[in-house]
């Protein structure tokens, strides 16, 4: 572990531990001993941007554990690397788990196992975390409550998987050549991306060159998975240019940050795309006309010289409150007939 990057990871650990059988104080500690008190926090809507693990914690930990008192973290992929303007990042994805027992988010409770996907990133500055950009997935956990208000998603709803290959908690050495010929590969793809519709059809894209034909594009819950090349396109990219098809047009309004650690790459900015919802509509909310902002925290694992796997989350709910849909007050309209409550077993009972 002599690299920074490993050093970031190992400084990291105490924090997942902690949450792996989620303990109040062992996670209290840990966060205290990990982020700087000063730190911007950026958290997904509705919880956004907080200072201090205090308000984190007790903000978004505290009501997440009870509701699931048996919480649990998994880690799929733990990466670090440094982005383009020098900065050393740790980003990791995987999911919170656990029995949901009593309501969270006015979310009615299911008495079943329940997965949210996370993405977390996190700025180091000398062994300490000056930054945390993070996604929860929490359309995922309403739609497990079939409380979903919104409409239904083109691609498909599940636990998303890791990574295929199991080798997502990259070990060290950081590899600095590999790491970059894997950043590289990605900013490419992106820059190609971009050039459709804007500058010609879907063969300006040369996603054959960059995409594996067995790729699986995991997105957000409301946008689902895609399997392939058909699948990425139908699923998500075609609903997504008809409604907003000047994405990737203002990127100089935004922020990136892309790093590289072995096959795996990653990207995030709070906020890192800007487009306007016009033309179509977008999942099923009629245009507005009205430019917004979104934030995009994404993984994407690199076999044989192209892109297998890419996993994206997208603050889905602050994209709608932009558009002045409030989903929770909708979720609550929706499920107002369901009686709210803990369900009357205590957790792991035999």
């Amino acid at each position: 572990m002599s690299d920074i990057h490993n050093r970031n990871k190992a400084a990291l650990a105490p924090l997942r531990a902690a949450m792996t059988d989620f303990d109040e104080s062992a996670v209290r500690t840990a966060l205290d001993a990990l982020i700087d008190a000063d730190a911007p926090i950026h958290m997904p809507h509705p919880f956004g941007t907080l200072k201090g693990t205090g308000p984190l914690y007790e903000t978004c930990y505290a009501p997440l554990l009870w509701a699931m008192p048996d919480l649990e973290r998994r880690d799929w992929i733990v990466m670090g690397g440094r982005d383009d303007h020098g900065g050393d990042w740790v980003g990791c994805g995987g999911h919170y788990m656990g029995t949901f027992v009593r309501p969270w988010l006015d979310i009615p409770p299911t008495g079943h196992l329940a997965h949210m996907r996370f993405h977390e990133f996190y700025r180091f500055e000398e062994g300490r975390v000056t930054e945390v950009q993070t996604l929860w997935d929490i359309p995922e956990v309403m739609m497990q409550a079939r409380a979903w208000p919104m409409a239904p998603s083109l691609g498909l709803e599940f636990c998303v998987p890791g990574p295929a290959t199991q080798d997502g908690l990259v070990p060290g050495p950081w590899d600095e050549a590999r790491a970059e010929a894997s950043r590289r590969h990605i900013v490419e793809m992106l820059d190609h991306m971009t050039r459709h519709p804007a500058k010609g059809g879907p063969e300006v894209m040369e996603m054959h060159r960059l995409w594996h034909p067995r790729m699986n594009w995991y997105g957000p819950a409301g946008i689902g998975t895609g399997r392939g090349i058909a699948g990425f396109r139908n699923w998500h990219q075609i609903p997504f240019l008809a409604g907003m098809p000047d994405r990737g047009q203002h990127a100089g309004d935004v922020i990136y940050h892309f790093f590289g650690d072995g096959d795996y790459a990653a990207v995030t900015g709070w906020p890192n795309m800007i487009q306007t919802v016009s033309h179509d509509g977008w999942m099923g909310i009629a245009p507005a006309g009205r430019r917004i902002s979104m934030c995009s925290l994404d993984f994407w694992r690199i076999e044989d010289g192209l892109i297998r796997e890419n996993w994206v989350l997208v603050d889905l709910l602050d994209a709608w409150r932009q558009l002045g849909v409030d989903v929770f007050a909708r979720l609550r309209e929706f499920n107002k007939a369901r009686v709210p409550g803990e369900v009357p077993f205590p957790v792991g009972t035999p």
